[in-house]
């Protein structure tokens, strides 16, 4: 795998001339919408395949995997063009594998609403181990609030995707809750019908296992936030269910802030079977213009967890897109956009920007100026800032990483991750 990163004045052909391939391969591989319009500074991923096999009449990509001893969902990573694996014809030009050697397993993990698109559902399945529902909803007595999953179960499951149920304190004016967290975590009766409602749904939806979510609890639950997960593991365990639980972003035991005090990650840790570092959003909707996951910064998050969790244990977060923020950045009324990396390629195009790339936060961005005299800083993921965090989770080895969230397709990313890793599947 190469990521060649695009200079001014070159085109699809004179870099697929570099490289001996064919322009048509970087497009599909890409997918690319406008080919004719490269923005310098970005990313393209250059795949070199090592075997390929030509469709022949009434060949399926069943049969194609059973002849090189694969599978389906091993030729759907290697081909992203494949729409649907009973839709391929005869000349097509499958690969079966890339010449670069992989580094080993990855637990890949993506999070997603119950209404994302179908169909980049149906793209992205084949790169995850499990597909995270976000989120069930809690009431005040520990009644469940349920949500359309049921397609989304079936379509995991059809991928070899484990899916996951989460709870979370989320409201419906999408903040959490930290008074009703209160109440779930301090109130016997309300906690003994929540867990046995969701032990309920796990089984009964055929889920996997469950995540639990619970952000800015209050200091003074820290103790019944653990005795919680605990509980919980302790009741769902037994039935073969798996739990994971997301913690903020830590640098040290005592940090101070209400979205960190609660969270401790020792006991928090050894009460779950994984947990998942919310290792994103240094850069956010209200703050300063900064990437949304800058390596320096989440290298210090995963080397104080290391020294209190399992490293088979953690799941190193990854975002997912990037944000459009304004300058002069004014706190209190300032809001950045978001948008997802493709859009922000789209955008660098449309107003005829540079991408430059940070190397201390390892990740991409670019200014422009509004039809208002506005200076814009746009701050995304490319192939680049990808493999920068892959780096990471090779280098302090843990089990997985996770996505927040795979809504808006990004095509560098999966080819990055399948490329370099192969990606365990538990069905």
């Amino acid at each position: 795998m190469i990521i060649h990163v695009v200079q001014p004045g070159e085109t699809i052909f004179s870099i697929a001339a570099q490289y001996n391939i064919s322009p048509q391969k970087i497009i599909t591989d890409n997918e690319l919408q406008n080919p004719n319009v490269l923005v310098p500074g970005q990313t393209l991923v250059i795949l070199i395949p090592e075997i390929i096999h030509v469709v022949q009449p009434g060949e399926t990509l069943e049969s194609i995997a059973q002849r090189y001893n694969t599978t389906v969902v091993n030729l759907l990573q290697l081909n992203p063009f494949i729409q649907y694996a009973d839709e391929i014809m005869p000349g097509d030009q499958i690969t079966i594998s890339n010449r670069e050697a992989k580094r080993g397993p990855i637990y890949v993990l993506g999070y997603t609403y119950p209404n994302i698109d179908r169909e980049v559902l149906r793209k992205t399945l084949p790169y995850l181990t499990y597909l995270t529902i976000f989120t069930y909803g809690i009431t005040e007595e520990g009644e469940l609030i349920g949500i359309e999953d049921e397609e989304l179960i079936r379509m995991a499951k059809d991928f070899g995707v484990a899916p996951l149920m989460l709870i979370s304190t989320l409201t419906e004016e999408g903040t959490f809750s930290n008074e009703l967290a209160h109440i779930i975590l301090n109130d016997e009766n309300v906690q003994n019908n929540l867990i046995e409602n969701v032990l309920r749904n796990l089984r009964e939806k055929g889920y996997y296992g469950l995540d639990i979510d619970f952000e800015y609890v209050l200091p003074e639950d820290r103790d019944a936030f653990v005795n919680f997960i605990q509980r919980v593991n302790e009741r769902i365990t037994p039935e073969g269910f798996q739990l994971f639980t997301a913690l903020a972003p830590k640098v040290s035991a005592d940090q101070p802030g209400l979205l960190y005090e609660a969270h401790d990650y020792p006991r928090i840790g050894e009460a779950s079977d994984r947990v998942l570092l919310m290792t994103y959003e240094w850069g956010y909707t209200y703050g300063p213009p900064m990437a949304v996951a800058p390596v320096n910064r989440v290298r210090e998050v995963l080397d104080y967890a290391v020294t209190e969790i399992p490293r088979e244990k953690i799941y190193m977060g990854i975002p997912n897109y990037g944000y459009d923020f304004i300058l002069p950045f004014v706190a209190g009324q300032s809001r950045a956009d978001s948008l997802s990396n493709v859009e922000a390629v789209e955008l660098a195009a449309d107003v005829g920007a540079t991408i430059q790339f940070d190397e201390t936060a390892m990740a991409p961005f670019f200014i422009y100026y509004d039809d208002q005299g506005r200076q814009h800083r746009v701050w995304f993921e490319d192939a680049r800032s990808i493999l920068a965090k892959l780096d990471l989770y090779s280098e302090y080895n843990f089990e997985g990483v996770g996505y927040w969230n795979v809504m808006r397709y990004f095509p560098q990313n999966w080819l990055v991750v399948s490329t370099k890793y192969n990606i365990a599947k538990l069905l």
